[in-house]
């Protein structure tokens, strides 16, 4: 039995869900039954018109190691941090154990010591985010048996959490790609019975987030709630505002395309688009290698290499978690989502000139594509079981 509570945290760009994490004696881990959310718009200091810095901006600042975090990131930084602690301290108090193992996942890409966010495409940059958090828990007297050695990935810890999490899609499969769609889109791969980390492979493997679609956007407007209600509203001449006050969401607007909506069926059909684009890059290059399908966001990213060490790999599922997943998962068979997307796949698999019959055959028997492919996972909190078994197997008291 643990004799700390061991916590995971999943920091995205809208609220910080917390949770306890279990382990038991044989190594085996699952959610606790404590937890604790915190959207960053219940904060008064919080800025709801507030508009990350340009993302090439960012990037240029990042290569240059010249971070200046404006006082707009700065104050909405402070909403972050304040947030992520009031969620521990209050899941802490419902526990009888004082001392606490704390692990970490947020998305954007990490300050040189991994404890700072050095670029965010949804929010503010936050170079001091573990220093800060650290000092609020202490103060509130938080006993972190052990200092927060990095922040994570939160795709990364999706993946963590779908290998070893008993209900994990992750498990029993050899080659694997895990898409998720929230605020963001966060990518996972398990190739040779491995979990890679994206870090380690972006010579020839490239996030989603960084690439960009021929409309000139990211994949992650595509592939992601916040994106995907952002894509409606433009169409619709509507700020997020506007549609978070009416409560249309996604799946909201997945049933006016159903009802007939032009331009919700026109939000639909580009999501059911890039969404078989992606899933066909990501197949192809496991397969034969980068192929150029999409640009980068960042135009100064290096060409990924075409060779790499696992060519002719194909996967055993592909895995759509988070809140995508359910509206997938719920779009089964119907004309909006689910069989554009389906047939789009489809056709881009049989007319391939990457693929061999080989790899058309394992996805698209007789020119159809086989939906087997294609699970659903089955934890929502992935996240954050994923950064609570991080801390824990990083660990050394």
């Amino acid at each position: 039995m643990q004799e700390f509570l061991l916590i995971g945290v999943d920091g995205g760009a809208t609220k910080v869900n917390c949770w306890s994490v279990n382990v038991d004696h044989s190594g085996k881990f699952s959610l606790g039954n404590i937890s604790e959310s915190r959207s960053y718009s219940e904060y008064s200091e919080y800025d709801p018109e507030f508009t990350p810095v340009d993302l090439q901006i960012q990037l240029d600042e990042r290569t240059k190691d010249c971070i200046e975090p404006t006082e707009k990131e700065m104050r909405q930084a402070i909403v972050y941090t304040n947030a992520c602690a009031d969620s521990i301290i209050k899941v802490a108090g419902k526990s009888n154990k004082s001392r606490v193992l704390l692990g970490v996942g947020m998305p954007g890409l990490k300050t040189e010591d991994q404890r700072g966010i050095s670029a965010m495409a949804n929010g503010p940059r936050q170079i001091d985010y573990a220093k800060n958090l650290e000092q609020r828990l202490s103060e509130a007297g938080i006993d972190l048996i052990s200092p927060i050695s990095h922040i994570g990935s939160d795709a990364f810890y999706c993946g963590l959490g779908e290998e070893y999490a008993s209900a994990g899609q992750f498990r029993n499969v050899k080659n694997s790609y895990y898409l998720g769609g929230g605020t963001g889109a966060a990518d996972a791969l398990k190739i040779q019975g491995k979990l890679i980390s994206l870090d380690d492979i972006k010579e020839w493997f490239v996030k989603a987030w960084e690439l960009k679609c021929p409309e000139n956007r990211s994949i992650e407007t595509y592939v992601s709630f916040r994106g995907i209600q952002t894509l409606y509203g433009e169409l619709s001449s509507q700020s997020l505002t506007d549609l978070n006050s009416q409560e249309i969401y996604p799946p909201q607007i997945r049933e006016k395309a159903l009802a007939g909506d032009p331009l919700a069926r026109d939000t639909f059909e580009k999501v059911a688009k890039y969404l078989a684009l992606l899933l066909y890059e990501r197949i192809t290059t496991l397969y034969a290698g980068w192929q150029g399908i999409f640009d980068f966001v960042n135009p100064n990213r290096p060409v990924p290499n075409i060779q790499h060490s696992y060519h002719s790999s194909l996967f055993d599922n592909i895995i759509i978690g988070q809140r995508l997943g359910d509206m997938l998962r719920e779009s089964k068979n119907d004309s909006v989502l689910w069989q554009p997307f389906i047939q789009s796949l489809n056709l881009l698999i049989c007319e391939s000139s990457v693929l061999d019959d080989k790899a058309k055959n394992h996805y698209s028997m007789n020119d159809s594509f086989d939906e087997k492919w294609i699970v659903f996972s089955n934890l929502r909190e992935a996240p954050a079981l994923g950064a609570g078994i991080d801390a824990y197997l990083n660990f050394k008291e």
